[in-house]
């Protein structure tokens, strides 16, 4: 139960905030990374299942998975002082960044590929029409 003084919010006011699907916000819960509390059927959510959810949200977009988001959450809760928690994320970002170059090389040999082959394409057709 919410406290009188306390910002709540439905599950409707806060898929419309963030514009995902209540869907979505039901299975961040399911996931433990969320908790709302119950009043019959109905989820109240209050100010830190918010701060939360923009925090997956930011997670997703930056390429952390939800297990890595909610590492980062338990980490949090178990240490406020968050030096734990700011080393954990730096070495995820590491991980991160690491992965994300990899990709970068690999879509850029792409790239050359694919130049090549366009490059031997156009030839080709120039052959034939003359």
């Amino acid at each position: 139960m919410t406290k009188p003084n306390t910002i709540s919010y439905s599950i409707g006011e806060l898929a419309k905030e963030f514009d995902i699907t209540t869907r979505s916000i039901r299975f961040y819960e399911d996931q433990g990374l969320i908790l709302p509390t119950r009043k019959g059927q109905t989820r109240i959510y209050n100010q830190r299942d918010k701060v939360r959810l923009k925090l997956i949200l930011r997670g997703k977009r930056l390429g952390f998975s939800l297990a890595e988001t909610g590492r980062l959450f338990e980490l949090y809760d178990a240490d406020k002082t968050s030096a734990t928690q700011l080393n954990t994320i730096m070495d995820l970002i590491a991980l991160k960044k690491d992965d994300l170059n990899q990709q970068l090389e690999d879509i850029q040999a792409v790239l050359i590929e694919l130049t090549g082959l366009e490059k031997n394409c156009k030839d080709a057709l120039e052959s034939i029409e003359k």
